[in-house]
């Protein structure tokens, strides 16, 4: 069952906690030398090798797209209407934001401007498990920043199919390829490209620990949006949270997987016990409840401290996910900046947050969100920087040009610009 932690040491406590992390993985970097080396061939070969429903063609015909809108259910494409649409308005909202500024200086004008990343690939897990909505947080805002060719890969499940709400969802929120295949080959795939599978510049999306292996390891040769690895979850409480709801919060997020590491963040020990019997009285009847109980006894604990200590304990912590359920909610998490995502107040679980509430769900783990937040149109967004001089300009500067590059020992940098004066 979890555990509960009296916490007087802040600092002392973080670092006990560890971290799931991609690792030297040999078997992963094997992977990305043999698609590098045998393309298509390759992929074939560790996708049967993993799977062995897989089967080629990798890339799914205008046929197969259309028959999977026919396997869901009129509700099933309400609700990916929807939630492309919040997301869609959230990220519009924010690429309005990005306007292109020339200024005007002594001669030298400097133009800074945005454009969208020629080309993307989205990876939406699979296999055991169906996830559409990963697809929608890929694509809705790689579409919205304009970007010209959206890749999705998704591992097939054991019919060698992918699921078909999923391709419904990728198609609909703007995809313009869709490859059945996962794991480290198919991120070596978008990484160098094969004869049938063209590279792209950057590859998103989350995945377990051999994705976000896989995803390190490409990052060489290809851009890569973060880390986004097993699932997290902090909830930050006090005595006046709903302990059930408390409970619900730290199930809905460790069913994810064994991995997920889900926890709380009190100044109650009341509250503490109240949710510690909750769950021993839960787990018995809930579905997945096998991977919800290896996930909170393995990973999850209650750490119990006091009030000002809250806030440094959670920055400490960094989770994907940050709940705040107190007396006072927008006090409190205003003292947070390290979650990749903060939910402010008791009806605000991060299980809505991850399908429908206009936020994206890939956000950064591993401690990442201390300097990023979540994927967004900033991902698929690239400034580009134009700088223009007349020749006077260029002469007013050359002293002090001269200076600077004689002081770190480049003096060809100087006679670049002395040689048009």
């Amino acid at each position: 069952m979890i555990k509960i932690y009296r916490v007087s040491n802040v600092q002392k406590f973080a670092a006990s906690i560890p971290t799931k992390q991609p690792s030297n993985n040999k078997a992963v970097r094997l992977i990305l030398d043999d698609v590098k080396r045998r393309g298509d061939k390759a992929v074939l070969y560790h996708e049967k090798r993993f799977n062995k429903a897989a089967r080629g063609p990798l890339r799914l015909s205008k046929s197969e797209i259309k028959r999977a809108y026919g396997r869901i259910s009129k509700q099933e494409l309400a609700a990916l209407r929807l939630a492309r649409a919040r997301l869609a308005k959230t990220e519009s909202a924010t690429i309005s934001l990005l306007k292109s500024q020339t200024m005007s200086s002594n001669g030298v004008k400097t133009t800074r401007k945005f454009v969208p990343i020629r080309s993307v690939g989205c990876y939406v897990p699979g296999g055991l498990a169906r996830y559409p909505s990963s697809a929608v947080m890929c694509v809705v805002p790689a579409s919205t920043a304009r970007v010209k060719r959206i890749v999705v890969v998704s591992p097939p499940g054991i019919d060698g199919e992918i699921d078909s709400m999923t391709i419904a969802a990728a198609d609909l929120c703007g995809a313009h390829e869709i490859y059945r295949m996962g794991g480290a080959q198919a991120i070596a795939a978008l990484s160098y490209g094969t004869r049938n599978i063209s590279r792209v510049d950057k590859i998103v999306g989350p995945g377990g620990l051999i994705v976000s292996e896989a995803k390190y390891l490409a990052s060489r040769a290809t851009g890569i949006d973060m880390l986004a690895g097993p699932t997290e979850l902090g909830i930050m409480a006090d005595g006046s949270a709903n302990p059930r709801h408390v409970a619900l919060d730290l199930v809905s997020q460790a069913e994810h997987s064994r991995d997920a590491s889900c926890y709380i963040i009190t100044d109650s020990q009341r509250l503490a016990r109240s949710v510690q019997n909750i769950l021993s009285e839960m787990l018995p009847d809930i579905k997945r409840r096998d991977i919800v109980k290896a996930s909170l006894k393995n990973n999850g604990f209650i750490a119990v401290c006091k009030r000002s200590d809250m806030a440094p304990l959670a920055n400490a912590l960094a989770p994907e996910h940050l709940q705040v359920m107190a007396k006072n909610p927008a006090s409190l998490s205003s003292k947070v900046v390290t979650p990749g995502m903060i939910l402010i107040g008791g009806n605000s679980p991060s299980s809505a947050s991850d399908y429908i509430m206009g936020s994206n769900h890939v956000l950064p783990t591993g401690g990442h969100g201390a300097s990023r937040g979540s994927l967004s149109v900033l991902d698929f967004t690239k400034m580009i920087t134009l700088v223009s001089s007349t020749k006077r300009a260029l002469s007013n500067v050359s002293v002090h040009l001269q200076v600077l590059a004689e002081a770190e020992g480049l003096y060809n940098h100087y006679e670049a610009a002395r040689g048009r004066l």
